[in-house]
């Protein structure tokens, strides 16, 4: 069987060879091999000359990984989890009852099996994910994701020993988790870099993927600060290693042996790598991991402030030179900015010094901060620079509860003054402050900033605005100050917002 698969491949391989040397035969990449036997000839001298021999050009082979991948791998370990969680049975009879009134006569007849309904099973389940050593004594980092919910959890090293450990912490705002294995004295571990790579460097992903334990891939950083709609802290690094179900909470290597980031998710279409991977930063890793030994959870600093993007409309409504900061669109009543004095439109420019890029940067920069830490807060407000010394708090964990009182819908308006404006149609707010956007140009300026009926229009260059007579003098006060673009603080369902809206005079 092995001879005739032989036999027949040369076959097919001597009439392949044929075949390219045919049709290439008339072509110019033949005639280019073979220019010396066809000048030759053409000459009348009849002497046939060897082709000459191609030399490929010096190019420099790209970095070996194998000294690397041995000097590392030893820390690298697969974890394997054994969970639960609660699965309730959707295809038994309970599921099929109807919701009868308390007065229909069969009420009770279906009470009766309702209640001899099983209660809610526990579902067992097995994942496995990817870790690494970070000290002697074993610790390891890993995802949140990989070991929630956990009931067991499995060490598998690469020597194939298996040694179970428990969970010291974790994190859901940055999906990181710290697991120990106790009796290790002399467990080899790696380092957490110091600086961050710089887009184009190598990387090296170590994991688990599938369940195929040590593998190694490589790539390049593709680039930094991606916000991948998590949470407001994020910031991840992208690579092109490629990176599986599995990969997670693996290390990503620099070519000094240092670990540059955490795998946590993967950009895909059907599940396996198309090249674009999330990892977390080494510096959120230090500092969250530092925390989750010390004390099990993670403290965060806490502003009190709500804040958004500057835009380049909102820099140009402010006076501000670079689209650059954190608008604030609201402060928390007795929270350390309210103390402070920091206030609704101011914006955010700077923390100690460090320039604030966006509102993700300073919910980063105050985040990583010990409560009681006193930070210089410098502010942009009426044309100027101002600087506020604020004494973090606590940041707790809230839920999205939006106390505001509801808007009525235009309709339930029953004044009927109404002004039109910059595209807008406003009539007063019978609910409450500010005036209600009634009917909008689809033309106009304002419907390209995003402005829509039922908006509320609060306040216009960081003055409120209770009627639409109050909202036409103010924004004819910035056109009159030279301006052309006013801050408009806007709210929807209960969030506001600030938009710079260009004027028009028409």
């Amino acid at each position: 069987m092995h001879s005739t698969f032989l036999s027949r491949t040369r076959r097919w391989i001597g009439a392949s060879a044929l075949a390219v040397i045919i049709g290439l035969s008339g072509g110019a990449s033949f005639f280019v091999a073979t220019s010396q036997n066809v000048a030759a000839q053409a000459a009348g001298t009849g002497a046939v000359h060897p082709a000459a021999q191609i030399t490929a050009p010096n190019i420099a082979a790209p970095p070996s990984f194998a000294d690397l991948v041995d000097a590392v791998k030893p820390a690298v370990v697969s974890i394997v989890v054994e969970a639960q969680d609660a699965n309730s049975d959707t295809s038994g009879f309970d599921n099929q009852i109807p919701d009868l009134p308390d007065d229909n006569p069969l009420k009770n007849f279906f009470d009766q099996f309702r209640h001899q309904q099983q209660p809610q099973r526990m579902h067992k389940y097995m994942a496995a994910g990817s870790g690494f050593a970070i000290s002697p004594d074993g610790y390891f980092v890993t995802n949140n994701h990989v070991v929630k919910d956990a009931t067991k959890v499995t060490v598998q090293f690469s020597n194939g020993d298996e040694k179970t450990a428990r969970i010291i912490g974790t994190d859901d705002k940055t999906d990181l988790a710290v697991i120990k294995v106790d009796g290790l004295t002399d467990q080899p571990f790696v380092k957490l870099a110091d600086t961050p790579p710089r887009v184009g460097d190598w990387v090296m992903a170590v994991g688990n993927p599938f369940g195929l334990g040590g593998t190694v891939t490589a790539g390049i950083v593709s680039a930094l600060n991606r916000d991948i709609g998590g949470t407001s802290d994020d910031s991840y690094m992208q690579i092109d290693a490629a990176v599986n179900s599995g990969n997670s909470g693996g290390p990503d290597f620099n070519l000094k042996g240092e670990v540059v980031g955490v795998n946590t998710a993967i950009f895909s279409p059907n599940g396996g790598s198309v090249g674009i991977a999330f990892a977390i930063p080494a510096d959120t890793v230090k500092q969250i991991t530092n925390d989750l030994i010390k004390s099990g959870t993670v403290t965060r600093g806490f502003l009190g402030v709500g804040i958004q993007d500057v835009t380049r409309d909102i820099a140009d409504s402010v006076g501000l030179k670079q689209a650059k900061g954190a608008v604030v669109t609201e402060t928390t009543k007795g929270s350390p900015a309210d103390k402070a004095g920091i206030k609704s439109g101011d914006v955010i420019t700077a923390v100690d010094g460090q320039q604030i890029e966006g509102a993700r940067a300073l919910s980063r920069t105050i985040g990583s901060k010990a409560p009681g830490t006193s930070v210089d807060v410098t502010v942009w407000r009426d044309n100027a620079e101002h600087h506020f010394t604020v004494t973090l708090d606590t940041l707790k964990p809230t839920s999205n509860d939006n106390s505001k009182q509801n808007q009525p819908s235009p309709n339930d308006n029953a004044t009927p003054t109404s002004v039109q404006s910059q595209g807008l149609t406003l009539v007063p707010n019978s609910g409450g402050d500010g005036v209600l956007i009634q009917d909008i140009n689809p033309d106009s300026v304002a419907a390209s900033k995003g402005f829509a009926v039922g908006d509320t229009i609060l306040e216009v260059d960081n003055k409120p605005v209770n009627s639409p007579q109050a909202f036409e003098q103010a924004i004819n006060s910035v056109k009159s100050s030279g301006r052309n673009t006013a801050l408009i603080k806007a709210e929807r369902d209960g969030a506001a917002r600030f938009i710079g809206l260009p004027l028009s005079d028409k």
